[in-house]
């Protein structure tokens, strides 16, 4: 196997990354703060708010993201009467079936970080003499963000690793590219680099997350 093949394939499955990577940043940019308002609505006073929320994570974090991004891409657009209004790009599609779902899984997340706060922690807070608001934003959250993020960290690397998944709904991401070097070259060194590309992009996620843990923890 020439080091020009290898150069070659690389170039063209790089091209495919750069979807990958724009879906991972579409993705996590939105599902990390619709997570979060998941989890205010989940813990919300009003029942039907609170059923609505758990109801929505339970199936979403209930059935295979596959299976959601099969339904967005193909299965909307076949409702009765308003089918016609939801067909939307396929990459388009996959992004909001990968919002939808990791934004269930975050919300389960930072559900956890608040049960790991003490509840010491608000009733100081009344004693000093803060408002609700000075308490969530300024005791809670921090310390909230803190105990999850290890978590966020282990469930982004996992999302990189899912968005192969753009290859069922006929995304040409990164898997793509290599399944067409193997079915065209009938080698295996395709998979290979791919899978080189996909620990490089989770290496990285690692350590930013890392060094992100560490600033928490002398804060």
């Amino acid at each position: 196997m020439s080091i020009d093949y290898i150069l070659n394939i690389t170039g063209s499955m790089l091209e495919g990354a750069q979807m990958t990577i724009l879906l991972f940043l579409i993705a996590i940019v939105a599902a990390i703060p619709l997570g979060f308002v998941l989890t205010l609505m989940a813990n919300s006073t009003s029942k039907l708010i609170s059923w609505f929320a758990n109801s929505y994570i339970y199936v979403m974090r209930g059935t295979p993201l596959l299976l959601q991004l099969l339904f967005i891409c193909f299965g909307l657009p076949l409702i009765p009467i308003i089918g016609d209004y939801l067909i939307m790009d396929r990459f388009v599609a996959a992004c909001l079936g990968f919002i939808l779902n990791y934004a269930a899984y975050f919300a389960e997340i930072f559900r956890g970080g608040l049960l790991a706060i003490d509840k010491g922690q608000y009733e100081a807070s009344q004693v000093l003499g803060l408002s609700r608001w000075q308490t969530t934003t300024k005791v809670i959250l921090p310390q909230m963000f803190r105990v999850a993020l290890p978590a966020v960290s282990n469930e982004s690397i996992t999302l990189v690793k899912d968005t192969a998944l753009l290859y069922a709904v006929a995304v040409p991401e990164l898997l793509h590219f290599a399944q067409t070097a193997v079915n065209r070259d009938f080698t295996i060194v395709p998979f290979v680099i791919a899978g080189v590309i996909y620990l490089l992009m989770t290496l990285v996620l690692t350590l930013l997350f890392k060094q992100l843990e560490k600033k928490f923890k002398f804060e």
